[in-house]
């Protein structure tokens, strides 16, 4: 079966950092582009970043772009968010995503597998 599970979310202070990890299942995780995407209560689900077959070849959103980064290590199938300089409006519900798009995409419908999303609280 195929399965994205997402980990690493929780509670923390403006201003902090948080690592998010996806571990995937099911498919050949090295022919996938992986997306990260998170969508706060009330609202559309937005693209965050995402990182194509060539893992030198990030994308990130402009309001995470220089605070956050995707990486992927092919040999544990993990896609990570590292997320710094956290800020409330980051707070969300952060998914994970693969596409087999090898050039990867913005856009949550180019996306073939999503994880069950762990939540992110950016409060004082």
């Amino acid at each position: 079966q195929v399965q994205l599970v997402e980990s690493g979310g929780g509670l923390v202070q403006p201003g902090g950092s948080l690592r998010l990890s996806c571990a995937v299942s099911g498919f050949i995780f090295s022919s996938y582009s992986m997306g990260w995407f998170r969508q706060a209560p009330g609202k559309e689900r937005e693209f965050v970043a995402f990182i194509s077959w060539s893992a030198f070849i990030p994308n990130y959103a402009d309001s995470v772009k220089g605070r956050f980064t995707i990486s992927r290590d092919n040999a544990r199938n993990t896609v990570y968010l590292q997320m710094n300089s956290l800020k409330p409006e980051d707070t969300a519900v952060y998914y994970c995503a693969a596409t087999s798009s090898r050039l990867g995409s913005q856009y949550p419908r180019g996306y073939n597998f999503w994880g069950q999303g762990t939540q992110v609280t950016v409060s004082s």
